[in-house]
């Protein structure tokens, strides 16, 4: 197997963050990139060479490179067929992902706690931070769910928001076990999308690698 011939290469810390749903959408579809995990340590030398001084960054064959998250995810969703199975589909899976970044900002005060880059009080922050953005985001999330007959968060199937949304959860799962207690239509659809085989061997084998 030659790696020169990986028609991607992706650039992430060697975690899950908000990068590891690009590289599931490369599991999903049996697709070969090379895999370039980057040490905190060694981020200060790669920052200059990235285009917006950030990471995650998806760099195409002939050089082209494609920084942000959102955009390498939707950029491979739509590549792999990920992005929704009609126009429709596609923008509201957008608003979700858009209501997603506006859940992720509200709980920074609990995330980044719990992961050590803010000296706040976690246990405070659960009840005062996390479970009001938890219980309005889900509604949401409840209101796609039953409407949607895949068992997905659309009926065309599963998209990159249900990815998304799920790999933030692993990690919040991770840290307080009962989170989606309560939430037993949410839990299913939790389990079916955290179950999926190509999803679990790759996770698995980064296991270690717990947000």
């Amino acid at each position: 197997e030659n790696e020169e011939m990986a028609e991607y290469k992706f650039y992430y810390f060697n975690g899950r963050g908000l990068g590891d749903v690009s590289r599931q959408l490369f599991a999903l579809s049996g697709t070969k990139f090379e895999d370039i995990r980057i040490e905190h340590e060694d981020w200060p030398a790669q920052k200059a060479k990235m285009p917006f001084g950030q990471m995650p960054v998806l760099e195409l064959k002939c050089g082209l490179q494609i920084p942000q998250s959102m955009a390498i995810a939707r950029y491979l969703a739509n590549k792999f067929g990920y992005a929704g199975k009609t126009p429709e589909e596609a923008a509201l899976a957008d608003a979700l992902i858009d209501q997603f970044k506006d859940f992720y900002a509200e709980i920074k005060p609990y995330y980044y706690g719990k992961l050590g880059a803010i000296p706040t009080n976690t246990e405070e922050e659960k009840t005062k931070t996390l479970v009001p953005a938890r219980d309005k985001f889900l509604a949401i999330i409840g209101k796609f769910l039953k409407k949607s007959d895949s068992g997905f968060l659309f009926s065309g199937g599963l998209t990159y928001a249900d990815l998304m949304i799920v790999d933030n959860m692993r990690t919040l799962i991770g840290w307080w076990p009962e989170y989606l207690n309560g939430f037993p239509e949410i839990k299913a659809w939790y389990d079916k999308v955290d179950g999926i085989p190509e999803i679990r061997k790759h996770l698995d084998a980064h296991e270690d690698k717990g947000f």
